[in-house]
């Protein structure tokens, strides 16, 4: 009778943890830790109580002791991040996997065959665990809590059963094993998709090469090409690209050194070329997210009407900025250092033999480009008088970025994954941001996981997956006040552009919402700047740039207005398409 107090007990207390873990795996530190402590304890008590039923008991009882001390171990040591509750998860899931295996050698078949499928899947998590520290919030809610679940509803049932004093039906006497049958099928299929998206997501990670490392001796001068080479990745047969390394500056003319791609048609008019200066959209901040590394994305993808470009004879100069490719940290959302690696490309591509160029340059960006095209109009005639700037065009920037991360903060993805680049980049540039004090305990491993990742498929999908099972905000305080909120409003592009000035914007954006965008428009228009504003009915944050969007051919007609000499139009003009 005792031992059946106790399966009720421990199996109810089994059954509450597994649906909090599987619910709510991310509420806090403190609660995760108590979760997974709860969790291990009650199971190798378990062991312990049912040791003796085992087909092994001497294996059951080592089993018990071991996830009784991975429970201590949690609560004394692991508490502090999440990081070494991944260590302490990871250990307890593979020495478990191992009983279990070694149990499953002996008992009747389907229970040999169950304890196989769940020792080798937790085996399998546990790898995981140790090598995705941020899935171990994954590996939590996926494994570990349905896991207690169904064995806390398993032990309940048995007790019922005892109650009743008679032999259930054969179907009632098969449910539970079926039940764990199923649970252990469920487990080695998800540890094999997560296998597969591990090893793809590997395989997708390009390393630097030593293109991109500086020579020993570099000039203190920017815009000086350093190397180039040709480019040959997805570049169709009418152009030819050449990959550029160059000397830049970041904020405050600290030297710098940057890579970027130089993309031209193959039989280009006679006479210098009008260049556009392409500024991309985030990819990331990691060292590997310049998009002349990307297996899955380079810069030529998001060009709008790139093949119309070409066939009119402008020669594109895209930079991967500072810290893509080329070592870090990245200046993200940091208007200067972005704006810096744009222009300094240009003067980089003039020197490109069997080139020859303009003077006249006009920026296009969009989205974290747009934001640097935009800086770019502004320090143009003071940094880099020489690279003529005649027309910005930015593409659904990032313009109030205050507004920006206040928008998108407590979204599950954006504001977990581009709060991570944030939070990175600028901890990294200013000493008074710190990331400690903008983000949770539970939540740090995830932000530098994040960090490490580029904003492609399949490398953001841990990033993904991480966000929408532990959907809790990533903030201790809000990123818009104190010292992140005081650098995010001074690299809010606000100056005075001399050039002429297009912002388009698709109304469906739901990252850079078209309601931030037209107060920002307004601020400038209010203190003096001459700007077209055009907005574009169905047209998302990408769909903006498509084949098929009017904005692109009236992309175009501007830009060659700017390169025949026309000014732009005075003061502020707003239209819908």
């Amino acid at each position: 009778m005792t031992r059946q107090w106790a399966r009720l007990l421990l199996g109810g207390a089994c059954a509450v943890l597994g649906a909090v873990l599987t619910l709510r795996p991310f509420t806090s530190l403190e609660v995760l830790v108590l979760l997974v402590a709860g969790a291990f304890l009650t199971t190798g008590v378990i062991e312990l109580v049912q040791a003796r039923d085992a087909p092994t008991p001497a294996v059951a009882v080592a089993a018990g002791l071991g996830w009784i001390a991975a429970g201590i171990v949690v609560v004394v040591w692991a508490g502090s991040t999440i990081h070494g509750l991944a260590i302490v998860v990871g250990i307890s899931m593979i020495l478990g996997g191992l009983a279990r295996l070694t149990g499953a050698m002996r008992g009747r078949v389907e229970d040999r065959a169950i304890g196989v499928l769940t020792g080798a899947a937790s085996v399998v998590f546990g790898l995981l665990a140790l090598s995705w520290p941020d899935k171990t919030v994954l590996v939590l809610g996926l494994l570990v809590g349905p896991s207690m679940l169904i064995f806390g509803w398993g032990q309940l049932y048995a007790v019922w059963l005892v109650h009743l004093g008679r032999r259930p039906p054969v179907w009632r006497r098969r449910g539970p094993r079926w039940l764990q049958a199923s649970g252990a099928v469920a487990a080695v299929i998800l540890a094999l998709v997560l296998v597969g998206l591990s090893v793809a997501i590997h395989r997708s990670v390009a390393t630097p090469d030593a293109f991109y490392t500086p020579p020993n001796t570099v000039p203190n001068r920017p815009g000086v090409l350093l190397r180039s080479e040709r480019f040959t990745r997805g570049i169709p047969r009418q152009w030819r690209a050449w990959r550029i390394l160059y000397t830049t500056t970041r904020d405050e003319n600290v030297p710098a050194v940057a890579s970027g791609l130089v993309i031209a048609s193959d039989h280009p008019p006679a006479g210098p070329r009008p260049v556009i200066a392409w500024a991309h959209a985030t990819t990331g901040v990691a060292s590997e997210c310049a998009p002349t590394l990307l297996p899955s994305r380079w810069n030529a993808e998001l060009i709008p009407g790139i093949d119309q470009v070409l066939r009119r004879g402008w020669v594109i100069v895209a930079t991967d900025y500072v810290g893509l490719g080329t070592p870090g940290p990245h200046p993200y959302l940091i208007g200067q250092g972005e704006a810096r690696s744009v222009l300094d490309a240009v003067r980089a591509a003039r020197q490109v033999t069997r080139l020859s160029l303009r003077d006249e340059t006009v920026v296009w960006g969009h989205s974290q480009g747009g934001h640097a095209a935009l800086w770019a109009g502004i320090i143009a005639p003071t940094y880099a008088p020489d690279v003529n700037v005649v027309g910005v065009a930015a593409l659904t920037p990032a313009s109030d970025l205050t507004a920006l991360v206040e928008t998108v903060k407590n979204t599950p993805i954006e504001g977990r994954i581009l709060g991570s680049y944030i939070l990175t980049a600028y901890s990294e540039i200013y000493p008074d941001v710190s990331v400690d004090h903008y983000v949770r305990p539970a939540a740090r491993v995830l932000v530098r996981e994040a960090a490490k990742r580029c904003l492609d498929i399949p490398e953001a999908i841990p990033s993904g997956l991480s966000a929408l099972v532990s959907r809790q905000p990533i903030y201790a305080a809000d990123p818009v006040s104190g010292a992140l909120g005081r650098r995010l409003a001074e690299n809010t592009p606000t100056g005075a552009i001399k050039s002429p000035l297009l912002i388009a914007q698709g109304l469906n954006d739901p990252l850079v919402t078209p309601r931030v965008q037209r107060a920002y428009v307004n601020r400038l228009c209010h203190s003096g700047q001459s700007l077209e504003y055009r907005t574009y009915r169905g047209r998302d944050h990408l769909s903006l740039l498509w084949p098929g969007s009017s904005l692109v051919p009236y992309l175009l007609a501007w830009t060659q207005a700017r390169f025949a000499g026309r000014p732009g139009e005075r003061g502020c003009s707003v239209a819908q398409r």
